[in-house]
């Protein structure tokens, strides 16, 4: 399977490698570093996903 990495709309453009990125694997959703992208990647369901989401909007709505 070939995961397509996707960079966060939060980010500062294209050439800007200071974010995370997100790509869609057969066992859930992978989370890696921008500006290390062969240092491996953290893997979540999408249930754990979804609460690190929501978590993180309840921290930025402070």
């Amino acid at each position: 399977m070939i995961v397509q990495w996707r960079k966060s709309s939060y980010t500062g453009g294209v050439n800007d490698n200071q974010c995370v990125e997100l790509g869609r694997l057969s066992s859930g959703i992978g989370v890696r570093d921008s500006k290390n992208p062969d240092g491996g990647h953290l893997t979540l369901t999408s249930a754990q996903f979804t609460d690190v989401i929501n978590q993180i909007k309840q921290h930025t709505e402070r």
